[in-house]
This record gives C-alpha cells, sequence and structure tokens, in this order.
C-alpha cells in the first residue's frame, strides 16, 4: 500500500472527509485527523466491512501555543458544535498542552511538543502513527512507518513513546474482538 492508496481507502469513510474538510475550513493551527479512525477505516476496506465498523470517536490534533485550557476548549466546542447535527464524536487535543495534564492522568511522563507530528509520533502502537489533513492541493499525509503494517493488519507497538505493556494489551485486546484478521505483535516485538 502507499500514500495514494491509503488516502483512498481511508477518504471511503465519508466522516474523514468531512472532517479534514472542516478542519481546513477553520484554519486551526497545525491540524490533523489522526490515528484510528484512519487506520480502522482502511481495515474495514480491507476486510469489506462498513467504512466505520468498530470506530468510537475521531481524534484531531492540533498545536496552538495558547496552551490554556479555555483556548482548548473552546476548540473542542467548537468542534462539538459542527459535527453534533451528523452524530459524528471528535475528541480534539491541543498537543502544545498535553504535557501539562498527560502524566498525572497517565502516571507516565510526557515532554512538551514542538507541533503535532510529535504527538502522533507518541501513539501507542505504530501502525496508528499517521495522520492526514487537507490542504489547498489535495491531501498531505505524515505517516512515518509507513503503510506496511496498516495494510498488513499488524498492530505492532511503539516502546519509544509513553509505552504501557497493559495499555497495549488492553487496546489490541479490543482491536482483535473485532478484527480478528489483525496479528497483534508482542509488546516486547520491535
Amino acid at each position: 500500500m502507499d500514500r495514494d492508496q491509503f488516502i483512498t481507502a481511508a477518504l471511503r469513510n465519508p466522516i474523514n472527509e468531512i472532517i479534514t474538510e472542516q478542519l481546513f475550513e477553520l484554519a486551526l493551527p497545525d491540524a490533523w485527523l489522526v490515528s484510528g479512525c484512519l487506520v480502522q477505516t482502511v481495515w474495514n476496506v480491507l476486510t469489506k466491512r462498513t467504512v466505520d465498523y468498530g470506530i468510537n470517536d475521531y481524534d484531531v490534533f492540533y498545536f496552538d501555543p495558547d496552551t490554556s485550557w479555555e483556548a482548548e476548549d473552546a476548540v473542542i466546542r467548537t468542534l462539538a458544535e459542527r459535527f453534533a447535527r451528523r452524530g459524528i464524536a471528535v475528541e480534539a487535543r491541543n498537543q502544545a498542552r498535553v504535557h501539562l495534564w498527560y502524566p498525572e492522568k497517565h502516571g507516565l511522563p510526557y515532554p512538551e511538543l514542538r507541533c503535532s507530528a510529535e504527538g502522533i509520533d507518541r501513539f501507542l502502537t505504530k501502525n496508528t502513527q499517521i495522520g492526514i489533513r487537507r490542504t489547498r492541493d489535495g491531501y498531505e499525509v505524515y505517516a512515518p512507518n509507513g503503510y506496511d503494517d496498516v495494510a498488513g493488519m499488524i498492530v505492532r507497538p511503539n516502546p519509544g513513546a509513553n509505552f504501557s505493556a497493559a495499555n497495549y494489551a488492553a487496546k489490541a485486546k479490543r482491536w482483535k474482538a473485532l478484527w480478528p484478521e489483525l496479528t497483534v505483535l508482542p509488546a516486547n516485538a520491535p
């Protein structure tokens, strides 16, 4: 699978296209649609399931130097209002402020980030380290590990970033129950 095949499959879920269009229109700084909603859509295309099967919500990362809760909450409310009538659950997070709340919530350290891509780099699994965004010329994709694991339906840990074997096991178990075709690598796999 290459970049264009990935984009084509991910956009078979019309919600992914709606969200990226709205993010482009809103011009949120360094905004990306990320992770599970993209990868799971591709898995659904590959396994001939409905395109939104198993997707709980749609994650949006953006990077705003205003690290106040009030600023992030305003973005969260704006997106909720835009998507509520369509029944789309969007979870937006300002990557500039994750280091302020992550250690207390998860009991793990979290460095201050400089852009949204650094947040994508910190995902629990390598196969979900993907983000897309609409541009004037089409779509930009950030996929530091490429598309082989997505196309091969392989779940691979990302031990370099706030890794928790327990969290990995829980996520892998949920995914394997929904997509039994997945190959889940052990938590200590490279």
